[in-house]
């Protein structure tokens, strides 16, 4: 059987970026698996006019490798669209544009493999290493399904990037979406879109860039001749907080400050990872400036604007109520303010969370392959591996442990960077060790090497035994 260098699993922008910086290199034989049939990146928010909160040098590829034939400048140019992006202005490219992109590069990489669902990943004898009188070498042998029946893979190391799922909360279950209007998760919208403003009042529930997004388009058509509709916004937060865009915060986008966050006890980070949300789960300030204009823009015209807009409001309840309005039924909210300490009920033919994602450790691994720490998660190092031998990586699943860069577009390609050096024994893109102003810590804080070195910087990892993680599962 062919063994690869790496293999990847899931082929979201973190793993496409990786394919797309390994393919040039003739030291790394890579393949990658999903299951899905081709690219797509969150699809069901593609929403006309909207785009990414970071620049365009934040693509697959650029921060590791300018030069690279895989760059969001590269496609512009292959498409005809470099100098209307130059006249345009603006550092951060349309959504759509970004998925168009990300298809594009996905088109020209024979490493990818589609239509894969990995069901097992387990370590078997190298024989290779056999041969040669080392009994403790092994490969990972991935189990995949396929339309056409089963395949396997073997590798000398893995990369797991199988992103997030869509996160629903309590009070969404049991709720049947077809007994009133949609009840439906932001990754979904825009399919659904039509249905949500059939339903005549529609709520948004949730914060930060994507529940901004939803409220914004379905505030274009609220209370406005055919097809009206009531839209309301409901949040937990204390405040429709922009993402803090200063630059002094974006340092925090650093591999220093990576090293200092992975340093913390495991108490403290989860403190942190609450605390940081404005750094990267709020909402750009220019589309909360646009919201208040349309809201302005519609009032002074004389418009009745049916919405409304609720901070620092949890929803605690809900429930069906078959006897609605017009008999169609309706959803009723449980909410409560957090300063007041005060509940109300609030009537919804809709429903759009905008609850975020998770990660989770998938069930396809074997008992004790990954280490996890004492609540179930994955127990990154400081240079993104998750096993004793450091082969195993992941990407895309470590903000508990690695803070705001772990989501972070623009850091995803330095992220690479690491694991192509691990893989490689070498560093065939230069990995910059320190880019900050400032320092995180005191200066004698004992803050050890970046991740490129020779000894990464470690973290206080907290192992459990065989039947533990397979407990925690």
């Amino acid at each position: 059987m062919r063994v690869f260098d790496l293999l990847g699993i899931g082929i979201g922008p973190f793993d496409l970026g990786l394919a797309a910086l390994a393919q040039p290199l003739d030291d790394v034989d890579a393949v990658f698996l999903d299951q899905r049939d081709g690219f797509s990146w969150h699809a069901g928010m593609l929403i006309e006019g909207t785009t990414l909160q970071v620049p365009f040098l934040a693509d697959l590829v650029t921060m590791a490798d300018p030069t690279s034939p895989y760059s969001f400048l590269a496609w512009l140019k292959e498409t005809g669209r470099l100098y209307p992006f130059y006249v345009r202005e603006s550092f951060y490219p349309l959504r759509a544009e970004y998925d168009q992109y990300c298809r594009w590069v996905a088109e020209q990489l024979p490493a990818l493999r589609w239509g894969r669902r990995v069901t097992g990943v387990v370590r078997v004898v190298d024989p290779a290493g056999s041969a040669a009188g080392d009994d403790d070498a092994y490969l990972f042998e991935v189990t995949a399904q396929t339309a056409h029946g089963v395949e396997k893979y073997c590798a000398k190391h893995l990369v797991l990037g199988t992103g997030t799922q869509p996160r629903l909360p309590a009070f969404l279950d049991g709720l049947d979406d077809a007994t009133a209007g949609p009840v439906v998760h932001t990754s979904d919208y825009l399919p659904r879109r039509a249905e949500l403003a059939a339903a005549g009042s529609v709520t948004v529930v949730g914060s930060g860039q994507s529940a901004a997004e939803v409220y914004r388009d379905l505030l274009e058509g609220c209370g406005t001749g055919p097809g009206e509709h009531r839209v309301d916004w409901v949040t937990r937060s204390p405040r429709f907080f922009p993402m803090e865009y200063t630059k002094l915060t974006l340092e925090m986008t650093s591999p220093e400050y990576t090293d200092h966050y992975v340093s913390l006890p495991i108490e403290q980070r989860d403190v942190l990872g609450r605390e940081q949300r404005n750094l990267y789960k709020g909402i750009s300030g220019d589309l909360i400036d646009d919201i208040y204009d349309t809201l302005y823009r519609k009032s002074a015209l004389g418009v009745e604007v049916p919405t409304t807009l609720l901070s620092d409001t949890e929803v605690v309840a809900a429930r069906f109520d078959a006897g609605g309005a017009q008999g169609r039924g309706e959803y009723v909210l449980t909410l409560r303010h957090a300063q007041l300490d005060t509940t109300a009920e609030h009537r919804t033919r809709a429903i759009v969370a905008a609850t975020g994602y998770a990660a989770s450790v998938p069930a396809f691994l074997a008992p004790g392959l990954v280490n996890l720490d004492a609540r179930g998660r994955y127990a990154v190092r400081r240079d993104y591996t998750v096993d004793d031998d450091r082969r195993i990586h992941v990407v895309g699943g470590e903000e508990h442990t690695h803070g705001v860069t772990a989501p972070d577009l623009g850091f995803g390609a330095w992220r690479n960077s690491v694991v192509l050096a691990n893989v490689t024994g070498r560093e065939p893109y230069p990995i910059e060790r320190r880019i900050a102003f400032q320092q995180f810590g005191l200066p004698d804080g004992g803050d050890g090497p970046g991740p490129g070195s020779t000894h990464p910087t470690e973290q206080p990892t907290e192992h459990l035994t065989d039947n533990e993680m397979e407990a925690a599962r």
